[in-house]
């Protein structure tokens, strides 16, 4: 087992693995380490851990160090001087009359060294560019030609999916991609629908091809010879992702049938003459559907804590006890001294039947 840290550079989604040299390390920090062109600016993606041996290139390179307040300046300043060198890059291939399209601009961590990074359809003399480069700069200067599918990867946007680039998100590599993956797929063969920003093929067209290609295996081709439950036909078409056909059967004019794939035998796959075919005696059983089992539903009405009482044992409720007599003479008194209410006389302290003028 090795100890390692991963670190990730910038503007790049694979992982490279460091000698971390006994230092310890957490995700999310910024570290200097050695590379082939010299020391580098990058971040901690996953702190010290152990790999394989098989799983590392020896010899490892070096971390240098975690790092500091002024390893971030020195960053900081490397972003404005690489975008003071895309504006003046910009200016010198206008007055050269170049044809090449300027897509980034880096610098290693020391500024010892800038790349260009271009797209052109052709080859491009740019030697006198260089020169001019290099004496505004006083760094060695180094122009790359890149292709589309690595500009698209730099720069980033949204696909027709809706999403950021899968290259510039998370793809260490890309892959091959070939117009036949978009056929075992069924997708349309339209360019504009198949193909990325970048004008390629899309990468995600990869993702799926390996269960298309099992799904395949089980299936049978169009035009192929099968029996079925209900007799004999050919598959007319053919649904990989639910591995289901349409067949129709022989000596029949009605719509074809639909058979799961486990319902049926394949005689000749693919087209071809029934010559020499035996067919067989007995046919293939019809797949039937497991029975799905009801949910059981448990309600426990009694879950109170209060213990049940039979009905036997009920007892009719104890009524309140009339008031004493002495609260009653009680209330008289008061009532006497409050000047009381003659008899037939309401709240308002008018007689029964009396009323009120009535105001003009």
């Amino acid at each position: 087992m090795t100890e390692v840290i991963g670190v990730r550079f910038r503007g790049g989604c694979k992982e490279y693995y460091f000698d971390p040299h006994g230092i310890t390390v957490e995700p999310n920090q910024f570290v200097i380490v050695e590379t082939a062109q010299g020391l580098e600016y990058a971040q901690c993606v996953s702190g010290n851990h152990e790999v394989e041996d098989d799983s590392v290139v020896q010899p490892l390179r070096p971390l240098v160090r975690v790092a500091t307040e002024n390893d971030d300046r020195t960053y900081a300043y490397n972003k404005t001087r690489e975008k003071n060198a895309f504006e003046v890059c910009q200016k010198k291939i206008a007055e050269r009359g170049l044809d090449m399209k300027l897509v980034r601009v880096e610098s290693n961590f020391d500024g010892s060294k800038i790349i260009f990074f271009f797209t052109s359809d052709g080859r491009v003399d740019f030697r006198e560019l260089v020169r001019d480069l290099a004496g505004v700069f006083r760094a060695r200067i180094e122009l790359r030609q890149i292709g589309v599918r690595d500009e698209a990867k730099m720069l980033g946007g949204l696909g027709i999916c809706g999403r950021p680039f899968c290259c510039s998100q998370f793809l260490d590599d890309f892959v091959p991609v070939s117009i036949k993956m978009a056929k075992t797929q069924n997708l349309s063969l339209n360019p504009t629908k198949i193909s990325g920003t970048c004008g390629r093929l899309m990468c995600c067209l990869k993702y799926e091809q390996n269960a298309y290609e099992d799904a395949m295996r089980r299936c049978p081709k169009q035009d192929s010879f099968v029996a079925t439950p209900d007799g004999f036909g050919n598959v007319s078409s053919v649904d990989i992702l639910r591995e289901q056909v349409l067949v129709r059967l022989d000596g029949q004019n009605e719509s074809p049938k639909r058979y799961r794939t486990c319902e049926i035998h394949v005689l000749r796959n693919g087209k071809g003459s029934r010559d020499g075919i035996e067919l067989p005696t007995t046919l293939p059983e019809r797949y039937q559907e497991p029975p799905e089992e009801e949910p059981q539903l448990t309600l426990n009405f009694f879950s109170s804590a209060k213990p049940i009482v039979p009905p036997e044992q009920w007892t009719a409720p104890v009524a309140k006890a009339d008031a004493p007599a002495a609260d009653e003479e009680e209330t008289e008194k008061r009532r006497s001294r409050r000047g009381g209410r003659a008899a037939g006389t309401e709240r308002s302290g008018r007689p029964d039947g009396m009323r009120l003028p009535r105001r003009l």
